[in-house]
């Protein structure tokens, strides 16, 4: 359950969030790119596969940041209407209400004191007030687009860079083991894991096999 108010908002995404939205551009990427057949592309295919590439991360960025916006929407829409609910019933009903609105974990530890301070809280917010999308949120919206599409540079700049296409190709996969490895390794620290360097490897190994079966699968 979430109030926006601008000393409490969060930053843009979580760091799980922004390593997912890189990782699915990084994928896309790397899948077009992959589907070069390396003794027979020409220079012309290989820049039909990069625009694909880059085309379609920028396709995809946009619908990621066109969804960001209508959950955002939703979610805080939810939320006045909850508020709403709240200000309408009895203080024990009220805090019934807000202990069903919360993730299980939080309401299985929530004792009558937190809930009734949430009710409080949400009394003096006045959600009418409050618009359902702010200025913020479409800065956030755009934040996930140029995340999705920058995934896709690494991919394709050494087939901007040399004319031999398996060179390009081994110089891309490389870059892509790196990314994940780096993605991995800024999960397993943000987890709190006592080797994150397993967890940068383990990613890394995961990656490589789920572009190998989007490959397979005709991705």
């Amino acid at each position: 359950m979430e109030y926006d108010t601008h000393e409490g908002r969060e930053r843009l995404l979580d760091p799980v969030d922004r390593i997912c939205e890189i990782l699915f551009g990084l994928i896309m990427a790397v899948t077009i790119v992959g589907s070069l057949a390396i003794a027979e592309a020409g220079r012309a295919d290989v820049r039909t596969v990069t625009a694909a590439a880059i085309g379609c991360n920028l396709a995809w960025g946009l619908v990621d940041a066109v969804m960001y916006v209508v959950r955002t929407v939703a979610e805080r829409a939810r939320n006045h209407a909850l508020a709403r609910a709240v200000a309408a019933v009895d203080a024990d009903r009220g805090r019934s209400l807000i202990a069903r609105a919360l993730p299980d974990p939080v309401a299985a530890v929530a004792g009558t004191s937190e809930l009734e301070g949430m009710r409080l809280r949400l009394l003096a917010l006045r959600p009418d007030d409050r618009p359902v999308l702010l200025p913020r949120d479409l800065l956030e919206a755009a934040g996930i687009f140029l995340m999705v599409v920058f995934a896709t540079f690494p991919v394709v700049v050494p087939f901007l860079l040399t004319d031999d296409v398996a060179a390009a190709m081994r110089m891309a996969q490389a870059v892509t083991l790196v990314m994940l490895f780096l993605a991995g390794f800024g999960f397993g620290r943000y987890a709190g894991y006592a080797k994150p360097l397993r967890t940068g490897l383990a990613m890394a190994a995961f990656g490589a096999l789920l572009i190998a079966v989007v490959k397979a699968l005709g991705g």
